[in-house]
């Protein structure tokens, strides 16, 4: 390794690498929100008490079969193949040319919704069903027991799970290259294949990811310690 390449490299391809990091940061960012969108929402969905009989039993069957299926497929799946199917088949299927970057942001949405949907699900169950009982006792519904009373509780158990979902994504929006989004990969493939120094160019890389992935993590660790408030509380005394 040459270190007189690395740092010819990073000065004449420094704008060329910040796009591509932003790109995939950009990505990563909004596939996350949007998959813990998705996650919240089939969560919610997931959990609601099924009735005895009548149609909305059959209805709510109907919709965890679809969301089960969705999981499964998107879990079991790799998400590089998911990138293909999606980009590619939509102009077989419905004959259009998807852009590419709405693909990267739809892949890694739905990809991530697929997760989040399993890790809120078991946030929800993991809350004590003595705060369940007690919102129907005052008349709250499903949806206002979640909202009011579980979802403030089962965002914060999550944030971990969250957060390392995002570090993940930072990761595997690498994949994407395969339908020629100019996230960090695909701008480090291009900038290698100009100078053919791909271990030098592929290093830089490295460090990018090692930069973003721990930059997010020591953010999040801040923002769950700011939730979880002071770990001593003074009681004020009023006269």
């Amino acid at each position: 390794m040459s270190l007189e390449w690395i740092i010819k490299i990073i000065s004449e391809n420094w704008p060329m690498f910040l796009r591509g990091a932003g790109m995939t940061l950009l990505i990563s960012l909004i596939g996350t929100i949007l998959g813990a969108a998705i996650g919240l929402l089939a969560g919610v969905i997931r959990t609601i008490p099924m009735p005895e009989r009548g149609a909305k039993r059959g209805i709510l069957k109907t919709i965890n079969a679809i969301f089960s299926i969705y999981i499964e497929f998107f879990r079991g799946t790799p998400m590089i193949v998911q990138a293909m199917v999606i980009y590619y088949g939509s102009a077989l299927a419905f004959g259009f040319d998807m852009d590419r970057l709405f693909a990267a942001f739809f892949v890694v949405s739905i990809n991530t919704g697929a997760y989040m949907a399993e890790i809120v699900r078991g946030g929800i169950v993991s809350i004590d069903k003595g705060q369940f009982e007690a919102a129907q006792a005052i008349g709250m519904n499903h949806f206002q027991t979640m909202w009011n009373v579980v979802l403030p509780q089962v965002i914060r158990n999550i944030l971990p799970a969250t957060g390392n979902q995002f570090v993940i994504n930072i990761k595997d929006t690498s994949v994407l290259n395969v339908i020629s989004v100019t996230e960090l990969y695909f701008t480090t493939k291009s900038i290698s294949g100009n100078n053919f120094r791909y271990f030098e160019s592929f290093f830089v890389a490295c460090v990018i990811y090692f930069i973003l992935t721990l930059i997010v993590s020591r953010l999040l660790r801040y923002l769950e310690k700011k939730l979880d408030g002071p770990d001593n509380y003074t009681m004020s005394n009023h006269s």
